[in-house]
Parts: structure tokens; C-alpha cells; sequence
């Protein structure tokens, strides 16, 4: 994203330069040169990052209560070449991980704890988040009966449309939301819009790397965050339409 913009600037310098206006397309070349330090030197995206992560640094200590639903949102799915398997891709092992040791916890009191994976098939590779994501708990000692899957959302907005119905049926008096710092922002904006009050527990912590030369790694953080920041003005646009399915009043926790 953040090299698309940069191309369109450098184009429409050259245009300006065979225009003759050179002060401006000096102009554009000065800002693209420029934006291009900032975002691979990393300003841009640790600044686009502090806005997106900064409420979820410490994950609270939870109060478990009698019904409890630990929502994982899915990050894809990888297809291994050459190899029959679908595996849950490098980013998503925290979420899977943190929702284990969620479980792990709220079992060691008397609560009843539910793991909802969250996630269908949008990259057609043959299985969808869920059930992938669920062998991996399984692995890691999540009973197969506490774990339901919610296996056809394409997106973090159908994550919500679908789940909140799941959340329903099973009436939870507490109901977490797992992922990626990054991506908890529009996560909880969007539950919220679909009635689920949940609280938002963090997996993983994304941070850009300062550096005299530009990285294509502070390029990728950047188009990430973006990504994010895109899904919440939607959102806000599309409320302002009236395009969103009508918001749901959360239903009280106790």
C-alpha cells in the first residue's frame, strides 16, 4: 500500500516534470523522497502503531465467570507445497497459544469455558481457519468438547456477524477476544457494533525497527496498520450511509 502511494507520486512528478512544472514535481519528489525515509526508517509505522496497540499493552487479570467464551480470530491458513497439509500461518501461533493458556486458566476454577475459533476459507486452500485452528488446541490440551467453531466468515466483520449469534446460543457471561495487538482496535469495534461487550486480550505485540536505512520490514508493519486504520473509517462510512447491519445492544456481562 504504502508502495502504491509512493508510485503514484513518483508518476504524477513526471508528469508535472513533461508539463515543464518543475517546481512542483521537485515538490513531489522531495515529499515521496521523504515519506519513503519516514516509513523505512520507521517514524511512520511505530507512530501508526502506538494509535492502534497502545490500550491493549497489559492484557487484565481475569474474574472468571460461570459461562465463559474465549473467541480466537483467524489469521489465515498456510498450504504447505509439495505436502498435503494446511497449517495455521506464522501469525496466528500467539493467538493459539494465548487462547490455550486462557483456557488453561479458566479451567483451573469450577467455570464451564468455551474456545470459539473464529474463521472460514477466503484463501480457498481447502479447510477453513476454524478447523485448523481447532486441531492446534486440541494439540495443546483443549478438550474437543469445549471447543466450537464458527467456520464460515470470510473477514474480522463476519468474524462478529457470525460469532455473536454463536455467543448467543451459548449465553457467556464472559466473553474474550483474542489476536494480534494490531488488529484488536476494529475487532472490538466491530463486536461491539454486533452487541458482544467483550474484552479484548492481546497476543502479540508488533513494533516498527528504528534504523539509519530504510527496511522492507517497517514497509510491511506500515501496510498492516494500515490495513487497520482503513477497516475502522469503513466502518465509520459506512455507518454514516447506513450501510451496516443495525447495531445490537450489548448484552450485560455477569
Amino acid at each position: 500500500m504504502t508502495f502504491v502511494v509512493l508510485l503514484v507520486a513518483i508518476v504524477f512528478a513526471i508528469c508535472f516534470a513533461a508539463l515543464k512544472w518543475r517546481r512542483t514535481s521537485g515538490a513531489i519528489y522531495a515529499a515521496a523522497f521523504a515519506l519513503f525515509l519516514a516509513v523505512g526508517c520507521g517514524p511512520v509505522p511505530a507512530w501508526l502503531l502506538t494509535n492502534l496497540q497502545s490500550a491493549y499493552v497489559t492484557n487484565p487479570v481475569m474474574q472468571w465467570g460461570k459461562r465463559n467464551a474465549i473467541v480466537v480470530l483467524g489469521a489465515g491458513t498456510e498450504k504447505v507445497p509439495g505436502a498435503d497439509l494446511i497449517e495455521p500461518p506464522i501469525l496466528s501461533y500467539s493467538r493459539i497459544v494465548e487462547s490455550a493458556a486462557l483456557y488453561r486458566d479458566c479451567r483451573s476454577t469450577a467455570a464451564n469455558c468455551k474456545v470459539v475459533v473464529s474463521g472460514g476459507d477466503p484463501l480457498h486452500h481447502g479447510a477453513s481457519e476454524a478447523s485448523v485452528y481447532r486441531g492446534a488446541l486440541l494439540r495443546l490440551g483443549v478438550e474437543s468438547a469445549d471447543v466450537l467453531v464458527e467456520p464460515d466468515s470470510m473477514n474480522t466483520w463476519q468474524n462478529a456477524q457470525f460469532t455473536s449469534a454463536l455467543l448467543e446460543r451459548y449465553q457467556a457471561n464472559e466473553v474474550l477476544l483474542v489476536s494480534s495487538g494490531i488488529h484488536l482496535r476494529r475487532s472490538v469495534l466491530y463486536f461491539s457494533h454486533f452487541g458482544v461487550d467483550a474484552i479484548p486480550i492481546r497476543a502479540d505485540y508488533l513494533r516498527a525497527v528504528f534504523s539509519p536505512l530504510p527496511l522492507s520490514y517497517n514497509f510491511a508493519i506500515a501496510d498492516f496498520a494500515l490495513h487497520e486504520y482503513l477497516g475502522i473509517a469503513r466502518y465509520a462510512v459506512y455507518n454514516a450511509l447506513g450501510w451496516n447491519a443495525p447495531v445490537k445492544h450489548p448484552r450485560l456481562r455477569g
